[in-house]
């Protein structure tokens, strides 16, 4: 049987919460939540960060959150809430369910980068690396 992108956002909507920017600035409040950027790294140039947000692209997600990975980022641990964003709300669903598939339990969903400029929320801008 196959599956539609359509499908398997669905099914990422329906188990990573979604929460609003102000919820997100109060779980990351004193380094409780780690926040992660998934988008890919042209998007972040072009329009900076949440502040404090550690950018991990989407497709190296799962390799950096495995502690079984070489490539593991110990920012990655169960015991702390991860809060993702992206573009649009898309792709951290998606990364959301990943997370949640390799055991992490409190994972939420942001959504996209815009909500959170358009809530006041902190932005670090970032410069292009030679410049």
């Amino acid at each position: 049987m196959t599956t539609s992108v359509k499908q398997l956002l669905e099914a990422a909507n329906a188990v990573v919460p979604r929460i609003t920017p102000a919820q997100a600035q109060q779980m990351a409040a004193g380094g409780k939540a780690l926040i992660v950027d998934v988008r890919d790294a042209p998007e972040l140039l072009a329009t900076g960060r949440v502040a404090g947000a550690l950018h991990v692209s989407r497709g190296m997600l799962e390799f950096r959150a495995d502690p079984q990975s070489q490539y593991h980022d110990a920012n990655f641990r169960k015991d702390r809430p991860i809060v993702l964003y992206c573009a649009s709300g898309g792709r951290s669903a998606l990364a959301g369910k990943a997370l949640l598939d390799l055991g992490y339990t409190e994972v939420y969903n942001l959504g996209a980068f815009n909500d959170w400029q358009a809530a006041g929320g902190a932005v670090d801008k970032l410069i292009e690396p030679g410049m």
